[in-house]
Formats: structure tokens, C-alpha cells, sequence
């Protein structure tokens, strides 16, 4: 389904060529995308970076298109050393003090922009991030063009789409639980395609962890 069928479609569906509306359909599309990246987690959208701790520093940036965490790990004597991931504010509990320094075994997403390992790097260790990551939306690209989602979850984004679409219009409650089920019919089938993120404590493309304890 090209980004022109995708636009097509969702004002044959819901019956609305008006303007202001079919201004607003990138917009739609993109918050469309946005729900079904929320809801499944796809190994499709995997992808490693590498970068460095640094000394005395409980931060880590994260990338520009990171989406969600997959795992951390560190290298430390020449040993990879997965972190386990926590919550925010179980670093803070775990690790009152920041200015106490050890090789790192936790980390947690402290903002949108950053992690937080604990305890703060006693040295700088260069890490490798695994994450799933936000793919360009096909509203960047041109009429004819398509993406992963438009190839191989047609109907998750349709259906997304026009459920966005129908609370735009503030449509009829009836119509748009027909769609959200429609929806979430397609999601439930996306999801057999894999899950991801339900391995971040154990293992990692066939690597068994090294917990710190």
C-alpha cells in the first residue's frame, strides 16, 4: 500500500473529503503509526549503537530515533556485562549517593532524552545499546512510496488510521467500536510475528547474560 492508496483509502472509508480534514491526514497517519509502534514491539525494528559511560557521569543520551529499550551492556575487562533495567526510581533508592562509584549494574530511562545507570561509572566503559528504534513515518516520503508497516501490517494501519480518522470527526460511538476492534484484530496478528522486548532480563540474540549481582 502506497502513501497515496493510504490517503485514498481513508477518505473513501470515512466518507470525508473536506478540506481541513484531508489537510490533517499526515497528521493522522503519523499518530496512527505512532499507536501501533506503541502496542508491538517488532523485531524488524532493532538495532544496536555503541557509545561510552563516563566517569563520575550517571548518564547516558539516547538516540535520536529510540522508541523503546532492548538492552545495555558494558565491556568491562574485555568481559560483556548486561545491566539489568529498572525503574527510575529504583536507581535513586538502590543508589542515593551519586558520588559513589563502582562498574554499573542497573540502568533505567530517566527522561525521554536519557539513561541513568547506577551506581555512577568508576571508570568510562564503552557500552552497546540494543533498542527498538522510531522508523521514518511514510509521510516523509513521496506519493508512491511505502513503508515496512504499509508492506507487511496493511491492515494495522489502515485500521489505525481510520480509527485516528473517526475521533478527529468525533464519529458515532457505534462506528468506532467496529474499528477499534478491526484494529485491534490486526495488532493481535502482528503481534505473532514476534515480540522482542519480553527477553531484556535473560537473553539476547542466542547470548546468555552475564548478571552482575
Amino acid at each position: 500500500m502506497t502513501y497515496s492508496e493510504l490517503k485514498s483509502l481513508i477518505q473513501n472509508y470515512l466518507q470525508n473529503t473536506e478540506s481541513t480534514f484531508v489537510s490533517d491526514i499526515p497528521n493522522l497517519i503519523k499518530q496512527a503509526e505512532d499507536r501501533i509502534l506503541q502496542a508491538v514491539k517488532l523485531p524488524d525494528f532493532r538495532k544496536n549503537v555503541t557509545g561510552t559511560l563516563t566517569s563520575g557521569n550517571q548518564y547516558l543520551s539516547t538516540p535520536s530515533d529510540f522508541l523503546d529499550n532492548f538492552s545495555l551492556s558494558i565491556t568491562n575487562s574485555d568481559n560483556q556485562e548486561f545491566l539489568l533495567f529498572k525503574d527510575v526510581n529504583f536507581i535513586r533508592e538502590a543508589y542515593p549517593n551519586a558520588s559513589t562509584t563502582s562498574v554499573p549494574k542497573h540502568y533505567a530511562l530517566f527522561d525521554d532524552a536519557s539513561f541513568i545507570v547506577g551506581p555512577t561509572p568508576d571508570s568510562s566503559y564503552v557500552v552497546e545499546l540494543h533498542y527498538f528504534y522510531k522508523p521514518t513515518s511514510i509521510t516523509a516520503g513521496a506519493d508512491s512510496g511505502t513503508t515496512w508497516l504499509s508492506t507487511n501490517a496493511t491492515n494495522a494501519l489502515l485500521y489505525g488510521c481510520l480509527l485516528e480518522g473517526y475521533i478527529y470527526m468525533k464519529g458515532e460511538v457505534d462506528m468506532l467500536t467496529v474499528y477499534n476492534q478491526r484494529y485491534n484484530d490486526a495488532i493481535a496478528r502482528l503481534k505473532n510475528l514476534g515480540e522482542g522486548d519480553n527477553t531484556v532480563d535473560t537473553y539476547r540474540d542466542d547470548i546468555v547474560r552475564t548478571q552482575r549481582t
